[in-house]
């Protein structure tokens, strides 16, 4: 082989590895379809919603985060870091002035277009449901230069889902549940990622997956629908039974309430590496309410 036909064969090879060289980024394709080229694996970054900062977290990234938005509260060191505002008013001269080189936020966030137009990387990931946060998983480990973290993370959540389903005893299995997120009210719907834990339990939404993931119910739906089971936050639990016609609900009857502290609330609501231990809370209503309402029929008796 001469010389000609050696230097043919290795330029292509040596050309792709100078190029590999000078450009050891990230690609990757966002929630909105817009694929995002970062330089390198980014040193800086701002979340702005409470399940991707909890993800990057997760994912050994807490180190790198320099700014979060108001709401994100977990881990306990991300608390102290500069918080930029929320999903509808982010302060983009503050997440500006920290320099990140990606912001990572909701596809939902207002602020996209001011944040690239200043230069600022964009990535948008907002899970909503179980196979959103498997993917949301995937891509913060991408961007974080984690191989296989996202599928680890996954894995992991699974298996706490499945024990959780376990604790669940058959007499709670069936149950009827009213999930409500505010008290307008929105409820959990069967297609939220909500819904989806409560099936994985073994319960029975009230609200189907045609009316959506957080629906605005009609408060006379839920009394016709007649729960055995409400799960609701501890601030509007007291109240429940006050509510015009829901004195006949036989979960407010039977005391078969489940009241959520604000912590637990915020572990419920986020999609994302808490949702085996969310899964742990509502299997834990699920199996008291059993009793509860053995309880109350020994009173009755």
């Amino acid at each position: 082989m001469n010389m000609k036909m050696i230097w043919c064969w290795a330029l292509p090879a040596l050309m792709a590895m100078q190029l590999a060289h000078a450009a050891p980024g990230v690609t990757l394709v966002d929630d909105r379809g817009v694929t995002v080229r970062l330089d390198a694996s980014p040193a800086r970054i701002v979340t702005l919603l409470p399940s991707l900062t909890e993800t990057v977290c997760e994912l050994g990234g807490c180190s790198r985060l320099v700014g979060t938005d108001r709401y994100s509260n977990h881990p306990a060191s991300v608390r102290s870091l500069p918080k930029t505002g929320g999903l509808d008013d982010a302060n983009i001269e503050l997440i500006a002035s920290l320099k990140p080189d990606v912001v990572l936020l909701a596809l939902s966030s207002r602020v996209t277009d001011r944040l690239e137009s200043l230069g600022i990387k964009v990535v948008a990931l907002e899970p909503r449901t179980y196979k959103d946060v498997q993917r949301v998983a995937t891509k913060v480990a991408q961007i974080l230069g984690s191989a296989d973290g996202g599928l680890r993370l996954w894995q992991r959540l699974e298996a706490q889902v499945d024990a959780a389903a376990k604790m669940v005893p058959a007499s709670s299995r069936g149950l009827s549940v009213y999930y409500e997120v505010d008290s307008a009210p929105y409820a959990a719907g069967e297609s939220s990622f909500i819904g989806e834990t409560l099936t994985r339990l073994g319960a029975r939404n009230i609200v189907p997956t045609s009316l959506g993931p957080f629906p605005k119910l009609n408060p006379e739906y839920v009394v016709r629908a007649d729960p055995h089971v409400i799960m609701i936050s501890q601030r509007h639990s007291a109240a429940v039974g006050a509510r015009p016609g829901w004195d006949r609900i036989r979960a407010v009857r039977d005391k078969r309430v489940c009241a959520f502290t604000s912590e637990q609330g915020d572990v419920l609501s986020r999609p994302g590496p808490r949702m085996g231990e969310a899964a742990q809370i509502m299997a834990r209503c699920l199996r008291d309410a059993v009793t509860a309402a053995a309880a109350a029929s020994g009173v009755a008796r």
